[in-house]
Formats: structure tokens, C-alpha cells, sequence
């Protein structure tokens, strides 16, 4: 399913903890899956487990090098997620006005 260009399997993917902290550890470079079960203290199984899920969302491309498997961000899921996110931010926009104007209202009720 798609939300405004975005995969909802992308949503999906992030939803769990070790799977966003690989992410996380991604955004400085690419990475081994034994780096990366290293500096999460996890087994190397359970990495590749979050890092297959990354992979079928998209969000991850892997790289073979010699016997080692290197992970590294996709950039395109990102890119969506964030076209689809400034799509909220007039919601934002309108609650800071609605709060200067109530701001503004308190300040002439003290104003003598």
C-alpha cells in the first residue's frame, strides 16, 4: 500500500527498535552485519533477521565483498517519508497561529 508515493512497508519496517537503532547506526556509513550486531549487542542472526526486513522495505541495499555482507541506507524511502511528513506542516502551522492569537488575546486582557 501506498501513502502519498511513500510504501507503508517502510512505516512497517521502522516500527521496531533494533531495526530503527540499525538505522540509526547506518546514517554515519555503511556497514558489516557483524559491525553492526557488535555495536547493538545483538547476535549476528538477529541483525541479519532486522537487516532482511530493512532490505524487503527498502530501506537498506546490500553490498557482497568478499564473504561479508555490507548494509547501507537507501536514500529514496527517506525522501518520501519526508515529502509525506512536510505534507502535515500546515496542521503545525495553523496550531502556532492559533496559539500567537491566543497569546496575544492574554496580553491586551493585562494590558490596562
Amino acid at each position: 500500500m501506498k501513502i502519498s508515493g511513500m510504501d507503508i512497508t517502510t512505516l512497517s519496517a521502522l516500527a521496531e527498535t533494533n531495526r530503527m537503532n540499525i538505522v540509526q547506526l547506518l546514517r554515519d556509513g555503511p556497514l558489516a552485519v557483524g559491525e553492526i550486531s557488535d555495536r547493538l549487542g545483538i547476535r549476528q542472526p538477529q541483525a541479519s533477521k532486522h537487516l532482511k526486513v530493512l532490505s524487503e522495505g527498502g530501506i537498506v541495499e546490500v553490498r557482497i565483498d568478499a564473504n561479508r555482507r555490507i548494509y547501507a541506507l537507501r536514500s529514496e524511502p527517506f525522501q518520501a517519508m519526508e515529502f509525506w511528513l512536510q505534507s502535515f506542516g500546515h496542521i503545525m502551522e495553523d496550531r502556532f497561529d492559533n496559539l500567537d492569537n491566543y497569546l496575544r488575546e492574554l496580553q491586551n486582557k493585562e494590558k490596562p
